[in-house]
């Protein structure tokens, strides 16, 4: 018997003894880090509980201003923490690759350089297109399903799809633009009559053969579909349910008046759930400029020219290491974000007054 045959039982069992120990060493860590994550929520918690329960001895009227005070306070601490991170990434937004001051070249090679207005043109389609299109379907089902047979059922199916999330989305819909044998979409476009190429759906960057500086490449819009069928679902059920908050009072009204089933929806239902409208199209739109995720899934991290504003922030700060044009994508996504926040917020506002 070779010396080898003789030490392998021996092999086997070491190799068994540090695999089993690296495993258990592994388990060890994480039961570790999940027991810290709990005594930190346990302890605020307690916390909480504890400044509340003081705030409950105070006489009033400071009593009821102590309670708001005590769950209010924790978001209040949350966000002006970000206050410094904000100033941090707006001062290396004026230095180079290398933390230099660079001024506002940053910004001039935002709106100068090539590469970067593709990334500013992709995100401005994002906005529009997914936005009115996530509105509209979502009106379209909301109005047709309402009080059909089977509503909760159908809303549900629509709804499914808002529980994925972007990235098991992308993966999902990867199978489907897959010019391999397995990719859905390649084995229908193969059933056409003639002779059909395989299509690679998410590489083709040129507009139906057009290559233009304005509108994005087939791939984009491809993308672009599947945020439409997530959010197209949650677009559903908002809407749905302002729908059903509508008055019967009026819709009969203007049905006396001669007005018929399309014509009272679009004269009084639609004017009346016009507040609900305008926060789904602003949430959507605020989503939708902040899209990352699906873009590394579905197109390569940007490749092809699909990539987007929140995207390339993330690709030159961290691979590129270029964290200048990083921190200047970040400061311009946020003023691209804030007046849809404050639209949303003055909406909201106004919905609550016309109560």
């Amino acid at each position: 018997m070779s010396r080898l045959a003789r030490f392998a039982p021996e092999l086997v069992t070491c190799t068994f003894r540090v695999r089993a120990g690296y495993e258990w060493g592994l388990m060890f860590e994480i039961l570790k880090s999940l027991l810290t994550v709990g005594i930190g929520i346990f302890g605020f918690l307690a916390a909480l509980g504890a400044l509340y329960w003081l705030a409950s001895r105070l006489p009033e009227p400071w009593r009821e201003r102590a309670r708001v005070a005590v769950f209010v306070g924790p978001a209040l601490v949350l966000l002006f923490g970000l206050v410094i991170p904000a100033l941090i990434n707006l001062r290396y937004s004026f230095n180079d690759r290398n933390d230099e001051w660079y001024g506002l070249q940053n910004y001039l090679d935002v709106f100068t350089n090539d590469d970067n207005l593709i990334v500013l043109r992709n995100t401005l389609w994002w906005g529009l297109s997914v936005t009115i299109a996530s509105t509209v379907i979502g009106i379209v089902i909301a109005r047709f399903a309402d009080r059909m047979r089977g509503e909760p059922v159908a809303k549900a199916l629509i709804f499914l799809p808002t529980a994925i999330s972007m990235v098991g989305a992308g993966v999902i819909w990867n199978f489907i633009y897959s010019p391999k044998q397995y990719g859905l979409l390649n084995s229908v476009w193969q059933l056409l009559p003639g002779e059909q190429k395989t299509q690679f759906w998410l590489q083709d960057n040129e507009f139906f053969s057009l290559k233009s500086s304005f509108v994005p490449g087939l791939n984009t819009f491809f993308i672009m579909v599947v945020v439409i069928w997530i959010q197209a679902g949650f677009a559903t059920v908002v809407i749905s349910a302002a729908l059903k908050g509508v008055p019967d009072d009026l819709v009969e009204a203007a049905k006396i008046d001669g007005a018929s089933d399309r014509q009272a929806f679009y004269k009084v239902v639609l004017p009346y759930v016009k507040g609900t409208i305008i926060t789904v199209a602003t949430t959507t739109t605020i989503a939708v400029l902040k899209i990352f995720d699906i873009i590394q899934t579905m197109g390569k991290g940007g490749a092809f020219d699909t990539s987007t504003i929140a995207n390339e922030m993330y690709e030159q700060g961290f691979p590129q290491n270029n964290e200048g044009l990083g921190a200047a994508w970040a400061v311009l996504l946020f003023l691209a974000v804030a007046p849809i926040v404050f639209i949303n917020a003055r909406n909201q506002r106004a919905m609550r007054e016309g109560r």
